[in-house]
């Protein structure tokens, strides 16, 4: 049987609210009226029970507890309309819970609804509209002026600007020309051009957000209880207030007023209404927040670990010396190095094919490819054994060859060959960057990364970061993840690559530098940020922490009026029906108050 929805249980208890006032007011059945209301409160009472004990047995304690005794003391007395209002009190705040986190959404919905859906594909100089789905890599597409680019490609003929703002959340529109990498979902300007299709629909760029907001949509929020953490002594306090009406007055009906108007509402809707705000508004930044429990994270983080390459510096390498040992030329040293990372999707391998096909070097197919992660290539080349990586991997007997620079060493046949090396770029807002995360109480700052130690620690200098740690495999990333004390938790790790997927798994937050970053690194991670900024992981921790305070404001203001009306209501001067209404009042308060989290201005 399918579950109900919050707004199908609140129609439920509103037409039966309806039924029971027909009853006793158009009727004068006010039996029946209290058997229906009674019988109905009953099995909710129950219901709510049953999941309160499931709760308790999975370690986590709630504010159901007031609520169900709110519920049982109103029939037990016999005010049987306080506990109908208590039950429309209970659906409707859910069902309102449900409304403000779809309200709250807008701008992730966004995405899903600019989904692109077909494409011009040309065959034989005739082009036909096809489904998206259908495109196959290597097809040649015309994007037409103001279209969506339906599948990533790269431009074969044409030029033009390019709006990605849906993808990375930069307003200015990026000049394209051919030979450029263009990306599912951005839209075309006012030129029509030439793609070339190089990854599937379902791989592409946008796809790719798409799933991640499917997933940020559907993965329930942990963090969605703020108010269990108040809920013992709180609900100790309600039931010593009542008690103790109840005991002075010598009337039971104390009991009941009481705990009406301790009703745990505004408490359990202030939390997760806040929280879905501040994911909303961070969204409004280019930044996926997956759920509600990663916000709470990001606010109290103490140690924030980055990735080197294509994170802190800006990952835009460019062949910088070639130097071969004297057996061979720089030509045929990047002839053998570049046809061997012809298949490879690491950073340092995309710069060389650039540079290669540049200079117009013959790159010829490679057999028996073999990539050993954090080490290297290992290929057959023109018939000959090609080493390319890490100089420990290509000739350990070498190490004195070692240089001080970002770099990949060569080897042929078994004979050291050369090397070449790359230069790279800090990213500018990088020591900013740094700068704000220590003033937010990020003050544990530390670099894991693959690379040479010499070249890490003069990178970590310049921007800030004071530990170090280098020449890691993707398994060193995650054991130095595990060996930070318990008291510099929680932890988040910052990365882009296929190799920081396992970290970003394994940190308390994993956050990937999505918008030109792995798709491994992006599904990994439990915050993407779709612009190319290293800021917005500072904004990230920024927009958390005054999401989490204003969750904490609000759910704070619940339980103080709440413990001033149940002071008030234990001297009689509150009915029980009255105080019924009064919650109301305290929830649209509490939901008010949570929505700040999204209106703040950026």
């Amino acid at each position: 049987m399918k579950k109900l929805s919050n707004k199908q249980k609140l129609i439920i208890i509103l037409v039966i609210a309806a039924i029971a006032v027909v009853l006793q007011f158009g009727f004068h059945l006010q039996l029946f009226a209290q058997i229906l209301v009674t019988v109905v409160g009953a099995i909710v009472a129950f219901s709510m029970f049953i999941g309160m004990i499931k709760t308790i047995r999975s370690g986590k304690y709630g504010v159901d507890l007031l609520a169900i005794m709110a519920v049982v003391a109103t029939l037990a007395v016999s005010e049987y309309w306080a506990a109908m209002v208590i039950l429309v009190m209970l659906t409707g705040g859910d069902a309102l819970e449900d409304y403000a986190a779809k309200k709250a959404s807008t701008e992730l919905k966004a995405l899903l609804n600019n989904s692109p859906q077909t494409a011009h594909l040309v065959t034989n100089g005739k082009t036909s509209d096809i489904p998206v789905n259908d495109v196959k890599v290597g097809d040649q597409l015309i994007v037409k002026p103001g279209e969506l680019v339906p599948v990533d490609g790269i431009i074969k003929n044409g030029e033009g600007l390019f709006d990605e703002s849906s993808l990375t959340g930069e307003s200015r529109p990026v000049s394209k020309t051919a030979g450029d990498e263009v990306m599912s979902g951005s839209v075309n300007g006012d030129n029509a051009i030439t793609l070339q299709v190089t990854k599937l629909a379902k791989d592409s760029q946008y796809q790719q957000l798409v799933k991640l907001v499917k997933e940020a949509e559907s993965t329930p929020a942990h963090f969605v209880r703020l108010a269990d953490r108040y809920a013992v002594p709180f609900t100790i306090i309600a039931i010593i207030i009542s008690s103790l009406a109840w005991v002075l007055s010598g009337r039971p009906e104390r009991f009941a007023e009481v705990l009406v108007v301790a009703s745990p509402c505004p408490l359990i809707l202030a939390a997760p209404v806040a929280m879905v705000s501040g994911m909303s508004r961070a969204s409004r930044n280019g930044i996926v927040v997956k759920t509600g429990s990663v916000l709470e994270k990001l606010a109290v983080a103490k140690t924030g670990a980055f990735d080197k390459t294509g994170t802190i510096t800006s990952g835009q390498l460019t062949v910088d010396k070639i130097l071969p040992t004297g057996k061979i030329d720089s030509t045929q040293l990047l002839h053998y190095a570049a046809s061997a990372e012809q298949q490879s999707s690491h950073i340092l391998a995309r710069s060389l094919l650039s540079y290669a096909t540049a200079y117009n070097v013959s790159l010829p197919p490679v057999d028996q490819l073999t990539e050993i992660t954090g080490k290297g290539i290992l290929a057959t080349v023109d018939g000959r054994e090609v080493k390319v990586g890490k100089l420990k991997f290509v000739s350990p007997e070498n190490l004195n060859q070692m240089l001080a620079s970002t770099a990949i060493y060569v080897s042929v046949d078994g004979q050291y060959y050369g090397a070449i090396t790359f230069t790279d770029h800090i990213r500018p807002e990088a020591k900013q960057t740094m700068n704000r995360l220590k003033r937010l109480g990020v003050t544990n700052l530390l670099m894991l990364t693959g690379d040479q130690a010499v070249i890490a620690d003069k990178v970590a200098q310049q921007v800030g970061i004071t530990q170090v740690k280098a020449d890691l495999l993707p398994q060193d990333k995650i054991n130095a993840l595990k060996a930070i004390p318990t008291n510099e938790h929680p932890v988040f790790m910052v990365g882009d690559g296929v190799n920081d997927a396992p970290s970003l798994v394994t940190a308390d937050v994993g956050i990937a530098m999505g918008a030109h970053g792995s798709t491994a690194a992006s599904e990994s991670a439990a915050v993407v940020i779709l612009k190319d900024d290293l800021s917005r992981v500072a904004k990230a921790v920024s927009i958390s922490q005054e999401t989490l305070r204003i969750a904490k404001q609000a759910v704070l203001i619940g339980i103080a009026i709440c413990t001033i009306l149940m002071l008030i209501a234990s001297t009689g001067i509150i009915p029980a029906f009255f105080g019924a209404m009064l919650q109301e009042v305290i929830d649209t308060v509490s939901i008010l108050w949570a929505l700040k989290a999204r209106k703040m201005t950026d």
